[in-house]
């Protein structure tokens, strides 16, 4: 197989594109890929890496605040049109996906153009603007949580979960000893995204101190940005505070609960281990939508919200006391959880690619 893949701006878009790679190489060894993303943005930097060829274009979101500002955006769409059909003229695929990111709006017009099939991937439960242009007009759209598939055409729409479970499944756990902590005592992680918040950072300065007559233990990962604000926090034995952790999923298989925002990789992870949360979207998103993630979740009773305007450290260190005084409450949101996570997805995603290019 020939596939471009497009997908850019986080990793909540990068990474279940480079499941999805990952998958067809597995599938189909001889398979070529070319990644097309932004050249400033966190793809430049992780994908050549992984040894797959890569082209950076310049290509910018809607600016919602000031419209006059969308002719220059709409000037770099058709720019980056332009430079697309040029790559998959050259490259010559059999299917282009895309996963998200406003750099596969123009990418994918482009393959529309050329009457190439297209395959998206939608990690939200609220699709994107890229991905609700491109809908229009894509051969298949995969998505990751059941209320998406009201939100596409019936007959294009295929409900696949997050190819990032699917290797999430397969990572090994590590104990919470190796981090100094007891294996007879419930971990809770505290993680609010890879970079941190500086409006959860003054919260959980705060509830830090709250966990010192708990019997349960707290690992606190700041984000690296804000670590050195935590250097005169009083901490107790049972918590731990770090910037970063490269194996976090690993530790996640032995936590009791998480604490955490609800970006797409977050909801994958959780969902693919069946892990108790607390969530606390971020508000500062587009379209609310890890509010709108979350709630799928809180729906299906796999999970707890606390928005962030109402996280104190006595509303969380009530919350975790009552999951975990509750024993069948907290057994329901774990297999709750566990259902929501579609533990093929890479696998799903990669027949219905198979399916457009037949």
């Amino acid at each position: 197989m020939r596939a471009i893949v497009v997908a850019g701006g986080t990793g909540g878009h990068i990474y279940p594109a480079l499941a999805i790679i990952n998958k067809i190489k597995e599938k189909e060894k001889d398979s070529e890929f070319l990644y097309i993303g932004t050249d400033d943005r966190m793809e430049k930097d992780i994908v050549p890496k992984k040894g797959i060829p890569f082209v950076g274009l310049s290509m910018t979101g809607l600016n919602r605040k000031n419209i006059f500002s969308n002719f220059k955006v709409y000037r770099k769409f058709k720019i980056c049109v332009k430079k697309a059909l040029k790559e998959i003229d050259s490259f010559q695929p059999d299917v282009v996906i895309g996963a998200g990111g406003y750099i596969t709006a123009p990418v994918l017009y482009a393959a529309h153009k050329r009457k190439i099939p297209i395959l998206i991937h939608e990690q939200n439960s609220i699709p994107g603007v890229s991905n609700k242009f491109i809908g229009n007009f894509a051969d298949r759209i995969c998505v990751s949580l059941p209320r998406s598939l009201e939100l596409f055409p019936k007959n294009k729409v295929v409900y696949t979960g997050n190819p990032r479970s699917e290797e999430i499944a397969s990572i090994e756990m590590k104990k919470k000893s190796s981090l100094g902590f007891s294996n007879d005592k419930k971990l809770v992680i505290i993680v609010m995204g890879s970079l941190g918040s500086t409006t959860m950072t003054l919260k959980l300065k705060e509830l830090i101190p709250a966990f010192s007559n708990k019997n349960y233990q707290v690992l606190v990962i700041t984000g690296k940005s804000y670590y050195g604000e935590y250097q005169d926090v009083e901490v107790s034995s049972n918590v731990k505070i770090v910037p970063f952790m490269e194996d976090l999923i690993s530790y996640l298989k032995d936590a009791s609960l998480i604490v955490s925002r609800a970006g797409a990789s977050t909801i994958a992870e959780i969902t693919a281990i069946g892990l108790p949360a607390i969530l606390v979207p971020s508000p500062y998103v587009t379209n609310n939508h890890q509010y709108k993630n979350a709630k799928e979740l809180e729906d299906n009773g796999a999970c707890r919200i606390v928005e962030e305007k109402d996280f104190s450290k006595e509303r969380i260190l009530s919350e975790i006391d009552s999951l975990f005084d509750d024993e069948k409450a907290y057994s329901s949101m774990r297999e709750n959880s566990k259902k929501l996570g579609i533990l093929d997805s890479s696998t799903r995603i990669y027949e219905e690619i198979r399916k457009i290019i037949r």
